[in-house]
């Protein structure tokens, strides 16, 4: 499984408020579908293949230039493990049973 974090950022839009542009991007992640989860900072992804998870990272990043962007900036952290199969969900249980 190889996991992703994504943050896209508009740049030149006429507000401060980035929700629609999320929004866009998210529903283009919901079109390929690639498992993700939503943060308060970027967006987690997970799939079994490298072109997809590539693929659906494009998808996103266009999606938001189609919602009115100017300039997008997108910051993408790839982890690809392959001595185990380790899902998003996995890497958190992972921690929180290390929590004291």
């Amino acid at each position: 499984m190889i996991t992703a974090e994504l943050t896209i950022i508009p740049i030149g839009t006429n507000s401060t408020s980035l929700s629609s542009f999320v929004a866009a991007a998210v529903n283009a992640l919901d079109k390929t579908g690639v498992k993700y989860k939503i943060t308060g900072m970027g967006t987690q992804i997970e799939s079994n293949s490298f072109q997809e998870l590539v693929k659906a990272i494009e998808f996103a990043h266009e999606a938001v230039f189609a919602n009115g962007a100017e300039r997008v900036s997108t910051i993408i952290k790839i982890d690809d493990r392959r001595d185990k199969d380790r899902k998003l969900a996995d890497k958190m249980l992972s921690v929180e049973k290390k929590l004291i």
